[in-house]
């Protein structure tokens, strides 16, 4: 018998989400139960993109809404440059819709960083991202800086864990700030957070460059995505990405936050919400620092041709 919730039909709730699971697909859908009131506000009007895991396929992640979506799911198209074509995604706008998506399977929730129809970030985002051997202690550390280099303009921002092994600091922002000048602000506190502690950080795109350091991820802007606060991962466990306090961040792990303990830590509150502080308007020094450094993407792919280049005529010389 299939089961019914707000009156979205629900199948198959009792298979395993995913192999390394830990949990089902009724555990999932339970869990959008329980956070909805925390994750629907991050979500809501933001075209949405979903990481899905069908039975006996590798994950992917799903932008355009399939044909067989039903009417009554919000939705937003929009224009993709990149393939040229337009893409209607899903508005996470309530609780039915994040049940016909965990009935999807849909696992991981990966918002725009600008709601539908506007073309302003509404935040400023860092992703710190540890080297696979560093683990989260040296994430924590790298956000620290990052927090340090935007006191330094009098600017604060909140932080939560990845659900993966890094963390994610989420400035919100006052104003309409164009895409670029946000993307040029964040390039600038990478930079500042890296000459603070270059030992301990680094904003070098091209991993073996960075050498065993935290990479401080600002090319989240425009077009990226990040996973939502509250979003499951597709991790061994479930783990989600959630909210910590600064002070409290040397005394939690990634593990802590899972599908199965974050909706108890939650005690009927939104921390996400409370921790975000007011929004601020972009530091003009940092948006005139930030037009000065090279788009980190566009500059590695660059340098690697170059350095194709010298291992072809190395190998020829040689």
């Amino acid at each position: 018998m299939g089961e019914e919730r707000d009156g979205v039909p629900l199948t198959n709730l009792d298979q395993e989400l995913f192999p390394g699971a830990g949990a089902t697909k009724r555990d999932l859908v339970d869990y959008l139960d329980a956070v909805a009131g925390c994750l629907l506000p991050v979500l809501r009007d933001r075209p949405l993109s979903v990481v899905r895991v069908l039975r006996g396929q590798e994950r992917f992640m799903q932008k355009n809404l399939p044909k067989y979506t039903p009417d009554w799911v919000p939705r937003a198209t929009v224009w993709a440059e990149a393939s040229h074509r337009e893409v209607t995604y899903a508005l996470a706008n309530d609780r039915r819709t994040l049940f016909w998506l965990g009935n999807q399977r849909a696992v991981e929730y990966h918002p725009a960083l600008m709601t539908a129809g506007s073309a302003h970030p509404t935040h400023l985002i860092m992703d710190l991202d540890p080297p696979e051997d560093g683990g989260f202690a040296a994430a924590v550390a790298a956000a620290r800086l990052v927090r340090e280099a935007l006191a330094d303009v009098g600017m604060s921002g909140a932080v939560k864990t990845s659900g993966s092994k890094g963390v994610h600091v989420f400035v919100p922002l006052a104003g309409e700030p164009a895409v670029e000048d946000v993307a040029a602000a964040q390039r600038a506190v990478a930079a500042r957070a890296e000459r603070i502690d270059p030992e301990l950080a680094t904003t070098a795109f091209i991993r073996e460059d960075r050498h065993g350091r935290v990479f401080l991820d600002a090319t989240r802007a425009g077009g990226a995505t990040v996973a939502a606060a509250y979003s499951p991962r597709i991790r061994p466990g479930v783990p989600v990405s959630f909210p910590v306090g600064w002070s409290d961040l040397d005394q939690v792990t990634p593990a802590d936050f899972t599908l199965a303990t974050a909706p108890g830590l939650l005690a009927g509150g939104d921390p996400w919400a409370a921790a975000m502080p007011a929004p601020q308007e972009l530091d003009a020094g940092l948006i005139a620092e930030g037009h000065t450094i090279p788009v980190a993407r566009v500059q590695a792919m660059h340098e690697g041709k170059r350095r194709a280049r010298a291992r072809r005529e190395a190998a020829g010389e040689s």
